[in-house]
């Protein structure tokens, strides 16, 4: 019988992930576009496809990789179809050496799929089809027979049920959290999640997700970090795209600059930033390590097509973990 005991469990959507690469996508600027363009297509026309590339994905099994390639022992919970597409995320899990005695199997719906159409640098606009993923049967978690000393919670398509019950199981243990919420989570607002978030080790969030949370305008890091940056018995992430990422706590922030390069696709860079930073702060406890390993492992990812293909195999040394460069800010 496979072991239930833990450094890490992730827990959260798995998917199958299409990337379709066409320099034929039309990017016209937009200020309400995230990247600051829409990737306009004709309709009626064919477009040719430059790369076509098929990989796994989903927040539960990105961070599940970035922590055992970190040498931590991890074990993912997650909800895949009984097909090919399933079958192709478990036996990924197996290969990165994550448990998968957790993951459920859907006999009725099928596995997550999403499609990301890249263009220019890196940007892209993902079409999901949650399927199988937002079916987590939360009384399928044996909380009771589990022993993990963190839980990383993703994406778990806007379910307070399923929520209730990992804030319910993380309340009456010495487990630590590290909680990277979706948009699904997002839409349910403050109100209803402060009670969640104040039982948050590690709150994982990007500024589009922390402005809409806080209710802050767009680029105002002072009103989210303000609004925000209590809340979580730990830490406040907030990843800031090519400006870096920024990290909160105790009444200091501190900001890690973005590594340069050629950037392929930026799909899963955010999780990886998060299970990289969780993973450090396992491993080491310092807030300015983590940021150093979660921008190197979001450099890595975002420079590979795949959101597992770039993340790092080992935790960085002290030698690559100087190229990202840390300092104190002050925002509040």
């Amino acid at each position: 019988m496979l072991s239930s005991t833990f450094d890490v469990l992730t827990l959260g959507a798995a998917t199958r992930d299409i990337f379709v690469t066409s320099q034929r996508f039309e990017n016209i600027p937009s200020d309400h576009a995230p990247d600051g363009f829409n990737a306009c297509l004709p309709l009626g026309a064919k477009l040719p496809v430059d790369e076509l590339v098929f990989a796994s994905g989903g927040g539960a099994t990105n961070a599940a990789v970035t922590c055992s390639r970190f040498g931590l022992k991890t074990g993912c919970i997650t909800r895949v179809g009984n097909d090919l597409g399933g079958r192709e995320i478990v036996a990924e899990l197996k290969r990165e050496k994550i448990n998968v005695a957790r993951v459920q199997i859907d006999s009725k719906h099928r596995t997550a799929y999403s499609i990301i159409l890249i263009a220019g640098a890196g940007s892209r606009a993902i079409l999901v089809a949650r399927g199988a993923s937002a079916h987590l049967e939360r009384r399928a978690i044996p909380w009771h027979r589990l022993s993990l000393r963190w839980l990383y919670l993703t994406s778990v398509a806007g379910n307070l049920t399923l929520l209730r019950d990992v804030f319910a199981h993380i309340k009456h243990s010495r487990v630590k959290l590290a909680w990277n919420p979706g948009n699904l989570e997002i839409e349910h607002g403050l109100k209803r999640l402060k009670p969640y978030l104040i039982q948050t080790d590690i709150l994982i969030l990007n500024t589009g997700e922390a402005a809409e949370l806080a209710d802050c305008p767009p680029r105002d890091l002072k009103c989210m970090l303000r609004v925000l940056g209590p809340l979580p018995r730990g830490v406040l992430i907030i990843t800031d795209g090519a400006r870096g990422a920024y990290a909160h706590a105790r009444g200091l922030t501190w900001h890690a600059s973005a590594l340069t390069g050629k950037l392929v696709n930026t799909t899963g860079a955010g999780d990886a930033f998060g299970s990289a930073f969780t993973a450090a702060m396992f491993k080491r406890g310092e807030i300015p390590t983590a940021l150093q390993a979660g921008t190197l492992n979001a450099f890595s990812v975002a420079t590979h097509m795949g959101a597992h293909t770039g993340i790092l195999h080992k935790f960085p040394s002290i030698r690559d973990l100087a190229r990202a460069k840390i300092k104190k800010v002050s925002l509040v």
